[in-house]
């Protein structure tokens, strides 16, 4: 989107410092990645209301109010509209003046027009104007449903309108960027700091920020794996520290030292760890290997990385181990003899 440029004036209120040209759509279409463009302009209408008079009671026409916008034929696609019933009007209308009117779907409903294969009428002020068409859709411009729609050139020709508000333009994908540094040169070679630019991240920015949250989240994910995994390597060796009390017991007796059993249990925590670990990279190696193929990517696998994830469950269950093999080296010989048998 792209409007004039304002500053503040001497009473508080904005000036503008530029006007859009009515050839704006034609010079911004030549740029790679302007799809479609359309002018809109509010009318400004004083005291002059909008009203549909209904056939079976003239006495009491239905008022809309002064909601009633210009625009240029493109600007129904470039703002991705839908006709509900009728038509858009087209270059023909504009070029013509034709005192024709499409109305927003709501616009429509409040001054009680569903169908336009008789030719109704609505009135701004004293004059007719025949309504051909009635749209919904308009993402881009949700305030077009509430208002009357006429050609840019009756708007010119009827109510003195002096120049466009604002340009909308329906860019492809990822020309964002581009389309903003080159549309206000396209508009005024001379001034083109004189328009406002609004236009959509381009591509690579959005891409890198959906990519920064997968990133974030996988990591969140990744740790709480870690943690559960941890926990269960302790559970489990806990678990066999408990069954194996009257073993303790023995190899204590025997002379085995309070490090040679907490050393014991640790190596076993590492192994569990380890294995898997290694498990684990294994199938993320086997998933990347099946499913690129699948999706038509080339599969990128990194040796460094599959064996750091091996590893990385060795660490974990070393760290697992620790309060396990400490239960275990603090059992004395007696009560782990006793408990044993």
């Amino acid at each position: 989107m792209i409007e004039p440029g304002s500053t503040d004036g001497m009473n508080g209120s904005e000036r503008a410092t530029g006007r859009l040209p009515w050839d704006a759509p034609d010079r911004v279409s030549r740029l790679a990645g302007v799809e479609l463009a359309g002018l809109v302009s509010e009318v400004p209408l004083d005291a002059v209301t909008i009203t549909a008079v209904p056939v079976n009671d003239p006495s009491e026409p239905a008022t809309l109010g002064q909601s009633l916008m210009a625009t240029f034929p493109g600007l129904f696609d470039a703002v991705r509209g839908n006709i509900v019933t009728g038509r858009y009007f087209d270059t023909g209308h504009d070029a013509r003046a034709d005192r024709v009117a499409v109305l927003g779907s709501r616009a429509a409903e409040r001054l009680g027009i569903n169908r336009v294969d008789s030719q109704p009428s609505i009135f701004i002020g004293d004059s007719s104007y025949t309504v051909i068409g009635i749209i919904d859709g308009m993402e881009r411009r949700s305030d077009l449903l509430d208002a009357v729609v006429v050609p840019m050139g009756t708007a010119r020709a009827d109510f003195g309108l002096t120049g466009p508000d604002e340009l909308q333009i329906r860019i492809a994908l990822g020309a964002g960027k581009v389309v903003a540094e080159q549309a206000p040169l396209a508009l005024d070679p001379n001034a083109a700091q004189n328009f406002e630019v609004q236009a959509p991240s381009a591509r690579s920015a959005l891409r890198e920020n959906v990519q920064a949250d997968v990133n974030v989240i996988s990591l969140i994910l990744g740790v709480l794996a870690l943690v559960a995994g941890g926990l269960g390597i302790a559970n489990v060796t806990l678990l066999s520290v408990m069954e194996r009390v009257g073993e303790i017991g023995l190899r204590r007796a025997l002379g085995a030292t309070k490090r040679n059993i907490s050393s014991q249990f640790m190596v076993e925590s590492v192994v569990i760890g380890l294995l898997g670990g290694l498990i684990g990279a294994a199938l993320g190696v086997f998933a990347v290997v099946i499913v690129s193929p699948i999706q038509q990517w080339a599969p990128v696998v990194d040796p460094w990385l599959a064996a750091g994830s091996a590893l990385l469950g060795a660490v974990v269950g070393l760290a697992a181990g620790v309060y396990p093999a400490l239960k275990a080296s603090n059992i004395e010989p007696i009560v782990a003899l006793r408990g044993g048998n």
